[in-house]
């Protein structure tokens, strides 16, 4: 059972508004994007790069003879040294766990959305990067409710999605409103205090 954040709750009017908040997810986020979808919706993508805390078993049993072998065959240049850029290809990209949230357009489900991203919490993710990531998903969540969904119906859904890989992890946000230009909104001149969000993300 997740615990409740009543600060959390209480403070929902002190989260930074869109222009703020999107420099902010765009300092925490190692790749940011905002596209339109095909189903005419918008998908704001966070992606957030991270060493795991631990290193799986299977990467730390190899033997010396066997890594020898291997670094051998790869010098000779015989194809191995591609099918092992396959594999780890593979397991870079094979998620590890991708959780699923859908609310409607009320600030007041910031708390939900905090209690949703602690199940990473078991996860070999590092705790500042956790951390990161709740600040980024809450920042995009109300964002979608303040502005893209300014003039939509309460009921109007708001889907968040994460996804978790070995060195990664992807935080997805759809939204229902009007696309905007993500980039040009970074390359406004907002009277952000860096100094304090460093502070925020500590």
């Amino acid at each position: 059972m997740m615990k409740k954040d009543s600060n959390m709750s209480n403070n929902i009017k002190a989260i930074p508004s869109r222009g703020i908040g999107i420099k902010l997810i765009n300092k925490i986020a190692d790749n940011l994007s905002y596209k339109r979808t095909s189903d005419n919706r918008n998908c704001l993508l966070i992606v957030k790069n991270f060493q795991p805390d631990t290193i799986p078993p299977q990467q730390t049993n190899q033997s010396g003879y066997l890594q020898g072998i291997v670094i051998f065959f790869n010098s000779l240049n015989f194809g191995f040294k591609k099918e092992q850029d396959r594999h780890f290809h593979r397991i870079y990209n094979q998620p590890t766990k991708i959780i699923y949230l859908q609310l409607n357009t009320d600030l007041n489900s910031v708390a939900q959305v905090l209690w949703w991203v602690e199940q990473l919490e078991d996860l070999p993710i590092p705790e500042a990067v956790l951390q990161q990531c709740k600040l980024a998903t809450i920042e995009g969540f109300t964002n979608a409710v303040r502005h893209a969904h300014k003039n939509l119906h309460f009921q109007t859904p708001i889907d968040l999605e994460i996804t978790v890989f070995n060195e990664r992890l992807e935080v997805k946000i759809w939204d229902m409103g009007e696309p905007f230009d993500i980039q040009a909104k970074l390359l406004e001149e907002l009277p952000v205090i860096w100094s304090e969000l460093g502070c925020m993300l500590d």
